[in-house]
């Protein structure tokens, strides 16, 4: 039998009480942080409605045809709608299928379960295809969408669709979790992940802390003039572009709160707490809170066709400047 994440006990709660209400939502919403597992338990909501035999909790039972037709990932009334390509959106041709699809009833006598992740990714079309899907709903069929950001959703869409919010666990809960996973250094890698304990178990994975100490050191030698920002920048723009950019503004907030005097346990890199301390205190908290700026502009240039390695070679000419006292 499959178990949920323990940070999602709520969640599976709650879905639990739809099925014992028998009032399963035509379309449940789930949002959340990118690393709390929300495709994992979607999956599970899918199994469970899809079992012919499932427990007491709500879960499936895992021996009952329709189970053993999921794990094969071969069950006809699992729908599973995802970009072509990951980053890419999800066009109306997947939706037009999805229509054809829905047309025709279940094939089994539980529920028809569609499951679009990310569903932030439908553009303006498939976005109104797909609304003709919850405006007529079919017959026992829940649709479950995905997103990290219910921002980027349609009103129409989200105002159609019961909500369900996955939330990050407290420190002490993620921590336990992570040493069941022998990962070490889990404190410093979850501050990394912003407290998400799947992104920090894949942050160990990828050797993100070595990576990340290189970025610093080489950070550090600019600002005391032993490296060269542009040369720096063709290294960086390489590697993993969304974490470097986080990492810059982790350093740069983590000086700041030093410049305030915040306690340490507040930052996300009490590792290296001694030196960004130093780093700060040569530095203007004005020029801190506009390379801050800098940062956060750029960061929201990430997704679009903007040059990157030029990106970052303005970044790190910028914070070469500062400590320079330009």
């Amino acid at each position: 039998m499959d178990e949920f994440f323990p940070w999602q006990q709520a969640n599976w709660e709650l879905f639990n009480r739809y099925l014992n209400q028998q009032r399963v939502p035509q379309a449940l919403l789930i949002n959340g942080s990118k690393g709390l597992g929300k495709q994992s338990l979607a999956t599970q909501f899918a199994k469970s409605l899809l079992c012919s035999s499932r427990l007491t909790t709500g879960q499936g039972c895992g021996h009952c045809n329709s189970c053993k037709l999921f794990r094969a990932e071969t069950h006809p009334d699992f729908i599973t709608i995802t970009p072509e390509e990951e980053g890419k959106v999800i066009g109306i041709d997947a939706i037009r299928a999805l229509i054809i699809k829905l047309a025709l009833k279940p094939q089994f006598d539980s529920y028809r379960v569609v499951l679009i992740n990310p569903a932030d990714k439908l553009n303006n079309a498939s976005a109104n295809a797909f609304l003709k899907c919850l405006e007529e709903p079919n017959e026992r069929t829940c649709m479950i969408l995905l997103t990290e950001s219910t921002a980027k959703l349609p009103a129409t869409i989200l105002s159609r669709c019961q909500k369900m919010l996955v939330t990050k666990p407290d420190m002490q809960t993620a921590q336990a979790w992570l040493n069941t996973q022998q990962i070490t250094n889990a404190e410093i890698l979850l501050n990394l992940a912003q407290g998400a304990p799947l992104l920090a178990k894949d942050y160990a994975a990828a050797g993100t802390l070595p990576m990340r100490q290189q970025c610093f050191n080489d950070w550090i030698n600019i600002a005391h003039n032993k490296a060269n920002p542009i040369e720096i920048a063709e290294q960086w723009h390489k590697q993993q572009l969304s974490a470097i950019i986080f990492w810059m503004i982790a350093w740069v907030v983590d000086m700041i709160k030093c410049t305030h005097r915040t306690e340490a346990a507040n930052r996300y890199n009490p590792d290296l707490e001694t030196a960004l301390q130093e780093l700060a205190a040569k530095l203007n908290l004005k020029d801190l809170y506009r390379f801050y700026d800098a940062l956060l502009q750029s960061k929201q240039k990430l997704d679009t066709s903007i040059n990157k390695q030029l990106m970052f070679e303005e970044l790190l000419i910028l914070w070469s400047q500062l400590n320079q006292g330009g």
